[in-house]
């Protein structure tokens, strides 16, 4: 049986998960919530290539991405951002949707999943 591995696990959630050389990530949020989305976003980003890199992978490797907005107005604004973010001919199959956060302070929350 293959090994599953868990990362910064808590009663609710890992924050990354390695398995067959898969990498799932978390969904991840900004830190600094004073912010707009395009703020927002950018930090997202940024911490979606540390913990990519983290676990031996990087985002030319994205295989899934799903996206929540709580405001899909937003949607336009962040895209900007990942398009330019993401490698040429490198988008991952992706979802992004409107929804409620557990913070109303976030705007985005971004969960990648990629292969080494």
């Amino acid at each position: 049986m293959s090994k599953i591995t868990r990362h910064g696990t808590n009663p609710i959630l890992s924050t990354a998960v390695e398995y067959h050389g898969f990498v799932y990530l978390c969904g991840l949020t900004a830190d600094d919530l004073s912010q707009d989305v395009t703020g927002q976003t950018k930090q997202i980003l940024e911490k979606i290539d540390a913990a990519l890199e983290g676990h031996g992978t990087d985002k030319t490797r994205l295989l899934q991405a799903q996206i929540w907005l709580k405001d899909i107005r937003d949607r336009d604004a962040m895209n900007k951002l990942w398009t330019a973010w993401l490698p040429e001919g490198g988008a991952p199959a992706r979802a992004c949707v409107e929804a409620n956060m557990a913070d109303p302070r976030h705007l985005v929350e971004i969960m990648v999943t990629a292969c080494r």
